[in-house]
């Protein structure tokens, strides 16, 4: 069920931010966490409660070792099918018919005069949302409204999980205009305890032991009319 009824509020400082939380959080973008504060607070399109848990997911972000949350989002977002964020994954797999659903992606943001890398996935859900943050309010609901079902799966995988990352897709999922159940964010943990040694050969686990590769970030680039023939 649709849960408003007036007009959705300007999000674009909100989907921006969100869809940096769901790249690689490299030092690049950890830099820049309170920015991203301070954007949504700013623009207040989400609820009190949601803003909440958002602002605990940056704070744990920042004070967590940085080869700890790199590897916990690889761990995360790259090694399951059930919490990918290509949307395709969730409902083509490996079938032929991800490739005409991804072209038809495309074509959807060439249309809005957008061009992205040619080398880059239009279905991942940081795409999709710097798509969504280029369009009108109501355009942009409606384009995340036509997600929110793949959506609310990843979310439910996360909630599982007990992920503080549930709280960006609960986000998304408010942004679309659709329920979703509060995140409870765990406590950071003590400094102390996040720092300890992890056991002699204890499985060669990747805390602490080895930097997974980086994901390169998507820019979108607004063609001019004369050059929409062209890639950006």
């Amino acid at each position: 069920m649709n849960l408003f009824s007036t007009s959705p509020p300007q999000a674009r400082l909100t989907l921006r931010a969100l869809a940096h939380l769901l790249r690689y959080p490299d030092a690049g973008l950890r830099v820049h966490l309170g920015d991203l504060a301070a954007a949504m607070e700013r623009e207040a399109a989400l609820s009190p409660v949601r803003q909440a848990e958002l602002l605990r997911l940056l704070d744990r972000l920042a004070q967590r070792p940085a080869l700890q949350v790199e590897a916990d989002f690889v761990e995360l977002f790259d090694r399951g099918r059930s919490t990918s964020l290509h949307l395709f994954e969730h409902v083509h797999g490996d079938s032929r018919d991800r490739g005409p659903a991804m072209i038809d992606l495309i074509q959807t943001y060439e249309k809005a005069g957008l061009y992205m890398d040619p080398q880059e996935l239009p279905d991942h859900l940081a795409v999709v949302l710097e798509f969504a943050s280029t369009q009108p309010p109501a355009q942009a609901r409606e384009f995340l409204a036509e997600t929110a079902h793949i959506v609310r799966v990843i979310f439910s995988a996360l909630v599982q999980r007990e992920s503080p990352y549930a709280s960006v897709l609960g986000a998304v999922l408010e942004l679309a205009g659709e329920r979703a159940q509060a995140v409870a964010v765990p406590d950071e943990p003590a400094l102390d305890d996040s720092w300890s040694e992890p056991e002699v050969f204890g499985g060669c686990s990747t805390a602490g032991q080895a930097k997974p590769g980086q994901a390169q970030p998507i820019h979108f680039v607004k063609t001019p009319a004369s050059h929409q023939g062209a890639h950006a």
